[in-house]
């Protein structure tokens, strides 16, 4: 393959050192997994790891408990195993979160072992990040070598959107880690088409879909054609391995399925997010088909595409702009898009250099071949889902391709240096640089005053990292002087590709995020950015969720995250979430309900919030802990973040009615009859200012499921019902229901 070029001692040698020998002596090829290993690849695979690993444990625990609504079904889990295997927010088991509980499993196991604290929560979701970063090392060097490995390892590890969420308690964490670590499992089965890596892989997708439900199975459809047309084995056996995998999918993702939906519903905890009170449900309405289509009963802005059509907010839904260059837009560019079109680039260029190879169980080229087309096919199905879903998308989910494009990143420079002499590879090594570099000055450019030296700075090095290996590959084979040149603009490039992310990484670790929406690094022109800030689209209207004290109405949101979220037991720092900015511009009426009040309601403050909560006062903690265990539930508020608020704060189950929306229908206004009846909750919770919905019928929608909205309005006929039969006594800036002490004559 290699063409002449100057003599230097190479960070990217050929896969298959010896294959000119090997083809003249028809021998096998050798491989970058069985060459002997350089002498500093293991210093430098350790420093990766080391790396990876400060970064993302680096000020942990200024996030606090992070999002409080996962946190809280972690501490349940920690104290009840009913509420550890469904995955329930509270220890009584009152309902369950909006996903299947697999996340949640390693985090309450490190709560149940080392107390309720920051720390306990947050260094499982690290520890997946280094896990991540080293299942990526292993796939990327098995064909391409440790050099492309380790380029691979760093993209991956200083991607803003990762360092971000394997920081953070959501579940996209261990998704992505099992995303990694499926098609590692079908390279290797691929690699002498082995039936045991193949029904790993479909073990560990079986996994991914008890994490987050359908999005674990985006990438079988590139993954399962690649396995049926490459694997070096006859089409019978190919076919047959892949049933097994299937059928290793189905028991290891529906053992839990089949017995949440066998249990009688009467003893187990409502299943949050759905309607009907089924798991199945959930899973292809809320959690599934409505992501596509827009149309989620029971979520924020669920029904836009019903209430204001494909035009609605541009063509994007309720959930902003779709389109081919979502991720590159101005809130999502900053969390992906550094190197994306370089893997973009890496990927066709990849494709065309390996394509002469044939299926062949020896073919270092076909296994090469292979490779791109698994982490290239899993990129290019999920970028393409992830810029035309209608439905609920956060920039945080994205964190999903960073593994695909630090891949192709890291093999595609392996291949084009191998290349470099040919003027095409060279012109295409150079260019990608050149783009990256500029892309780079784009990005960072869109946080205004965001270290202006440095974007310059990238743009000049990429500029000239680019024309230094252009030059060098056209010297005169031979020259010390030109190979010289050639790993000094190799080394200036990368360091030119890596310097903005790695900011932007460095911005997001500095401080504390916490809340339901997060984004990584400053905050943008035109996005969202920084701790917290969202930007929220629905039928036309447009207003902000989340912000920063201080900032600019209408323009980019910055500031300083406000303190972590709840407090409690275990010396997780207590503090006010961040509310949205001053004067709280208009969240999007409730379907059902009468518009907005604004943003502070919906957010938090003293009344509560539906996306981060409230904080609990002193006063307030201390009340639920008052004869706590005469209980079943401390309290009930609606919306599951302020009853997690709460619930971390006192350490006592508190029960959120209507789910993380309000709008799930439970319980019943007649069940939380019977359970005020016989004794179970203390509190009923309320809000102090009209609040979302249960009690002004306003707000963000679904904040309380309004009359008439999700739910049936059952969140709003309960607050009703105790605020029509019980006295309202201020605790800490809130407002408690005492529901032992009914007004007289009511009950």
């Amino acid at each position: 393959m290699t063409t002449a070029v100057p003599p230097l001692d190479s960070p990217f040698p050929e896969r298959g050192p010896n294959a000119a020998a090997d083809a003249a002596t028809d021998q096998a090829p050798s491989t970058a997994a069985t060459a002997p290993r350089p002498r500093w690849e293991r210093p430098a695979y350790l420093a990766l790891l080391l790396g990876t690993a400060a970064l993302l444990l680096w000020n942990l625990s200024a996030s606090g408990y992070a999002n409080s609504f996962y946190s809280a079904a972690v501490q349940a889990g920690s104290e009840s195993w009913k509420a550890f295997f469904f995955g329930s927010s509270d220890a009584g088991n009152s309902i369950t979160v909006d996903k299947p509980p697999a996340a949640l499993w390693p985090m309450a196991l490190s709560v149940r072992l080392f107390g309720l604290g920051s720390w306990q929560i947050l260094v499982p979701q690290a520890l997946m990040g280094v896990g991540t970063t080293a299942v990526l090392y292993a796939a990327v060097r098995r064909q391409f070598g440790p050099a492309a490995a380790l380029l691979s390892g760093a993209a991956f590890a200083l991607t803003p959107v990762a360092a971000l969420m394997f920081r953070f308690n959501n579940p996209d964490a261990l998704l992505t880690l099992l995303l990694t670590v499926t098609v590692y499992c079908v390279l290797r089965a691929l690699d002498g088409a082995h039936t045991k890596w193949l029904v790993l892989a479909g073990a560990v997708i079986g996994l991914a879909f008890l994490t987050k439900t359908l999005q674990a199975f985006v990438i079988l459809p590139p993954l399962a054609l690649l396995y049926a047309v490459c694997a070096p084995t006859r089409l019978r056996r190919r076919l047959g391995q892949l049933l097994l995998a299937g059928l290793a999918m189905v028991v290891a993702g529906g053992w839990w399925v089949a017995i949440v939906e066998l249990w009688p519903a009467g003893s187990r905890p409502y299943i949050g997010g759905s309607q009907n009170n089924s798991f199945l449900e959930l899973t292809l309405g809320y959690n599934g088909l409505g992501r596509i289509s827009g149309d989620e009963v029971g979520s924020v802005g669920g029904g836009a595409r019903r209430a204001g059509g494909a035009g609605a907010g541009g063509g994007g839904g309720g959930w902003g702009e779709t389109g081919i260059d979502r991720l590159f837009s101005a809130n999502i560019g900053g969390q992906i898009s550094w190197l994306l079109p370089a893997a973009l680039i890496m990927l066709v260029a990849g494709l065309v250099i390996t394509w002469r190879a044939r299926r062949a169980t020896d073919s270092v080229e076909s296994m090469a071949r292979a490779a791109f087309l698994a982490w290239g096919g899993c990129l290019l199905i999920t970028g393409l889902i992830f810029s035309y879903m209608q439905g609920i998308f956060h920039e945080y989910y994205t964190v999903a391709l960073a593994p695909f494009v630090a891949a192709l990143v890291g093999m595609g420079v392996a291949v084009l240096w191998e290349e470099r002499g040919g003027l095409a590879a060279s012109l295409t090594l150079s260019a990608t640089v050149a783009l990256t570099a500029w892309w780079s000055y784009v990005l960072l450019g869109r946080a205004s005053g965001y270290l202006p030296w440095l974007r310059w700075t990238v743009l000049a090095a990429g500029l000239l990292a680019a024309a230094g290996l252009l030059i060098g590959s056209r010297w005169r084979p031979g020259s010390r002087t030109g190979g010289r040149l050639l790993l000094g603009a190799a080394a200036l490039g990368v360091g030119a590709a890596l310097a903005g992310p790695f900011a932007y990484c460095l911005t997001t670790v500095a401080s504390g995020r916490s809340g339901s929406i997060v984004t990584a690094g400053p905050a943008v022109a035109g996005g969202a950015g920084g701790p917290g800030g969202m930007r929220f689209k629905r039928a036309g209207a447009e207003g902000f969720r989340g912000g920063f004290p201080g900032a600019p109405q209408g323009g980019p949101q910055g500031g300083p995250q406000g303190g972590p979220q709840g407090g409690g037991p275990g010396g997780a720092p207590q503090g006010g979430q961040t509310g949205a900015a001053p004067g709280g511009q208009g969240v999007p009426g409730a379907a059902g309900g009468t518009g907005g009040r604004g943003a502070r309601s919906a957010m938090g403050g003293p009344g509560g919030g539906l996306l981060n909560g409230t904080k609990a006062s002193a006063e307030a903690t201390a009340a639920l802990r008052a004869n706590a265990g005469g209980y079943t539930w401390a309290a009930a508020a609606v919306g599951a973040q302020n009853a997690a608020s709460y619930q971390l704060a006192s350490g006592e189950p508190v029960m959120p009615i209507g789910g993380f929306n309000g709008s799930d229908p439970s319980p019943t206004l007649a069940k939380f009859q019977e359970y005020v009846k016989a004794g179970k909750i203390h509190y009923f919770i309320g809000q102090n200012d009209g609040g979302t919905g249960a009690e002004g019928g306003q707000g963000a929608r679904g904040g309380a499921g309004g009359p008439g909205g999700p739910g049936g309005g059952t969140s709003s006929a309960i607050s009703e019902w105790v605020k029509a039969g019980f006295k309202a006594t201020t605790i800490g800036g809130a407002t408690f229901y005492d529901l032992t002490a009914p007004v007289s004559g009511t009950s």
